[in-house]
């Protein structure tokens, strides 16, 4: 039986706070190995299952640096993903290079 908890489409068309928004969910979602299917391409974000970052008591600040990409992730923590890169900010990725 399949059981589709969080279920979100998202086309996004000229507004990059939506698009940043639907990005995060998906980062987070990844990032926490929550089951699901994500897709990532310009304009189109689509997460089946997966969450909402909680941000308290701080923002969640993980982001994928990738354009587009899918993933898969199933119970018990397996995760078949295009997506090879880290969810630490941009911000932190400098100072790991200059650092």
């Amino acid at each position: 039986m399949l059981n589709i908890i969080n279920t979100r489409l998202s086309f996004i068309a000229n507004n990059s706070l939506d698009e940043n928004q639907a990005i995060r969910e998906i980062a987070y979602s990844m990032d926490l190995l929550i089951p699901g299917l994500y897709l990532w391409l310009p304009g189109i974000n689509i997460r089946l299952g997966g969450a909402v970052p909680d941000d308290q008591p701080y923002r969640y600040p993980g982001k994928i640096h990738s354009y587009a990409g899918i993933a898969l992730v199933l119970p018990g923590y397996k995760i078949f993903t295009t997506y090879q890169g880290t969810y630490d900010s941009l911000e932190d990725e400098v100072e790991k290079r200059i650092g």
